[in-house]
């Protein structure tokens, strides 16, 4: 095969500390109350796409489910806004984690190419990567985005059609292993095949042993990274 394998990651909470000071603004902003008036929904958060968090926390926050579905569209024009102008804030408040950028280097080095699955819109994805200083070897032409399902499962297959027209070969899905840091993302592996490796960066161990992953690591260090990668894929 021309590639060794594809590895899929995971943006906040895997390559970036979490933080949803950005959606808590962009609703705010979206339906036009008090930012400190915006619920977010528990328990469906981490590991989901930012349409069905705005969705549903607009809801909570008291609007109607008619207009917090019509103003889908404008929150994807807010965010993007949001996000340029908070640029500065968001380098100061929300750097890469120790060893991510070593970590998509050294995977580099080893010939394995590199996209991402999460459920940032593509817009704001982009934004925090190139922000961060973590965008030089992925290749985010063949990622997966919030904006392109509300469905994280339905991202997968994203992943692999654009793998596909970018590569030009079908991608095996027991060669490409996601990274991430939720429940979710394990299952989102395995609805598609792929293998899973989750880093315990802000759920337990134990929480996310009960997701059955391939490997749970405490931090992004790149040489146990490579190893963990090679061993479940070759």
């Amino acid at each position: 095969m021309s590639y060794r394998g594809l590895i899929v990651w995971d943006v906040d909470g895997t390559l970036i500390p979490a933080d949803l000071r950005w959606l808590r603004r962009a609703i705010a902003r979206t339906y036009e109350i008090a930012e400190s008036d915006v619920v977010f929904p528990s328990g469906r958060v981490h590991g989901y796409t930012d349409e069905s968090i705005v969705i549903d926390a607009a809801v909570l926050s008291g609007i109607s489910p008619y207009q917090a579905e019509k103003n889908v569209g404008q929150f994807r024009e807010t965010l993007a806004l949001i996000m340029d102008e908070g640029r500065l804030e968001l380098a100061r408040e929300q750097p890469a984690y120790p060893g991510a950028r070593d970590t998509i280097r050294a995977l580099d080095q080893e010939g394995f190419v590199q996209t991402v699955l999460t459920g940032n819109l593509a817009y704001a994805a982009t934004v925090k990567l190139d922000t961060v200083g973590l965008n030089q070897h992925l290749d985010l032409s063949i990622g997966g985005f919030g904006s392109d399902a509300r469905d994280r499962f339905e991202l997968t297959d994203v992943v692999s059609r654009r793998f596909m027209g970018r590569q030009g070969e079908q991608l095996d899905p027991g060669r490409a292993v996601v990274i991430g840091d939720a429940p979710n993302d394990v299952a989102c592996a395995r609805h598609a095949g792929f293998r899973a490796i989750v880093v315990a960066h802000r759920t337990s161990r134990e929480e996310l042993a009960a997701s059955m992953p391939d490997s749970i690591l405490d931090a992004l260090d790149p040489d146990r990274v490579v190893a963990e990668v090679i061993r479940l894929i070759g």
